[in-house]
C-alpha cells in the first residue's frame, strides 16, 4: 500500500470561520502530479464573497471548503502521464483533491494534487510574483489583447485594475483610473489616477469596471460616449440595475468579462517572461500559515493590502 498524502491547508468552515486543518489528500492518477506549494496569493474577491458569505451560488459551492487559486509551487511527485518534471516550478490555478471537503477553489494548502492540465510551467526567475498569473490573465481576458477594445476609463485601481491599466499603456494606451481611496490611488506608471469628482476628461468610449461595484453603473453611463461600451470585469454579487433611458439615448452595449481561459495564462506568461508586462508593487503584504486567521482579516480590511502572500515554504 503507498503511503498516504496529507496536506496543511486553510479550511474555511463556514463564513467567517477559518482556520488550518490537516487534511488527507487523493491518490494520484497517472495524470497528475503532486505540487508542495510555496506562495498563495489571497483573492479579495471570490475569496471574500466566500469569507463574509455573500458568494452566488456556484458550481461547487459549499462549506467547509479550501479556498484559493493563485498558487505557485514545485512538483514533488510526477505520474506517468504528465509532462512535467520533479521539481519544476509551476502555477497552480487550484486544486479539488481533498476528499469530501470542497475544493473552491483549494490552492491555500500546504500540498495538492492536480492534473498536468491544469497547471502552468514557470520559469525559474519567476517567484512569488506567479501567484498574480490568474490576476493578469483575468486582466488579459478583459481586451484579449486587442488595441481596438484597451479601456479610456478603469475603474478601480485594486490589483485587477492595475494589471487591466498596464496591458493597455503596453499597449500604446493612456487609460484614466477612477479611485475613491486615497491610499489607492499612488504607484501609476504610465496612466493617471483620479477621484470621479476630480475628472476632468468629459466622456470615454470604453470604460471597464474593476470594482465590482453595482452602484457605480449609472455613473459610467453618464461617462459614456454615443455608441460606447462598458465592460464588467468585476465579479457582483448583486443584481446589475443601471438607468435604463441614459443608456437607451446613448445606444450603450454592455460586456461581460469572465475569468481567464487557458489562453490567457499562456499569453500573460509570454508577456510577463519577455519583460513586456511588470508585476512589480502588486505584492504588499506577507505571512505564514501560522497567522492566517490575521492574514485574511488583512487581505480583506487594510486598504493598503493590494495582495496578500501567504508563504508555504516552511509548513509540512
Amino acid at each position: 500500500m503507498p503511503s498516504q498524502l496529507h496536506s496543511t491547508a486553510v479550511l474555511l468552515e463556514s463564513p467567517g470561520e477559518l482556520r488550518l486543518k490537516r487534511l488527507l489528500l487523493d491518490e494520484p492518477r497517472d495524470e497528475d502530479v503532486v505540487v508542495q506549494i510555496e506562495w498563495s496569493g489571497i483573492s479579495t474577491g471570490t475569496e471574500k464573497l466566500l469569507w463574509n458569505g455573500t458568494m452566488p451560488d456556484f458550481p461547487g459551492m459549499g462549506y467547509p471548503l479550501v479556498p484559493g487559486y493563485e498558487s505557485v509551487g514545485r512538483i514533488t511527485k510526477v505520474g506517468k502521464k504528465s509532462k512535467f518534471s520533479l521539481n519544476q516550478r509551476v502555477f497552480v490555478p487550484g486544486a479539488k483533491c481533498f476528499g469530501d471537503v470542497k475544493g473552491l477553489f483549494g490552492g491555500a494548502s500546504s500540498h495538492v494534487v492536480v492534473p498536468s492540465d491544469r497547471i502552468i510551467a514557470l520559469p525559474e526567475t519567476i517567484g512569488e510574483e506567479g501567484v498574480l498569473l490568474a490576476l493578469a490573465a483575468t486582466a488579459y481576458h478583459v481586451t484579449q489583447g486587442k488595441k481596438a477594445l484597451q479601456p479610456d476609463l478603469i475603474v478601480g485601481h485594486g490589483v485587477l485594475g492595475r494589471l487591466i491599466a498596464r496591458i493597455a499603456v503596453m499597449l500604446g494606451g493612456h487609460p484614466v483610473v477612477w479611485e475613491i481611496n486615497s491610499d489607492r490611488m499612488g504607484k501609476a506608471d504610465g496612466y493617471t489616477v483620479v477621484h470621479p469628482s476630480e475628472d476632468q476628461e468629459s466622456k470615454y468610449k470604453n470604460i471597464c469596471d474593476a470594482s465590482g461595484q453595482v452602484d457605480v453603473l449609472n455613473s459610467l453611463v453618464g461617462q459614456l460616449l454615443p455608441g460606447g461600451e462598458i465592460t464588467l470585469a468585476g465579479f457582483y454579487n448583486k443584481d446589475i440595475q443601471f438607468n435604463f433611458p441614459q443608456a437607451f439615448m446613448k445606444e450603450a452595449r454592455f460586456r461581460i468579462a469572465a475569468q481567464w481561459a487557458p489562453q490567457d495564462l499562456a499569453d500573460v506568461k509570454q508577456m510577463i517572461s519577455s519583460g513586456h508586462l511588470n508585476l512589480r508593487g502588486l505584492i504588499t503584504h506577507h505571512r505564514t500559515p501560522s497567522s492566517i486567521g490575521e492574514a485574511y482579516h488583512t487581505a480583506f480590511e487594510d486598504p493598503n493590502c493590494l495582495k496578500m502572500i501567504v508563504d508555504w515554504r516552511e509548513a509540512s
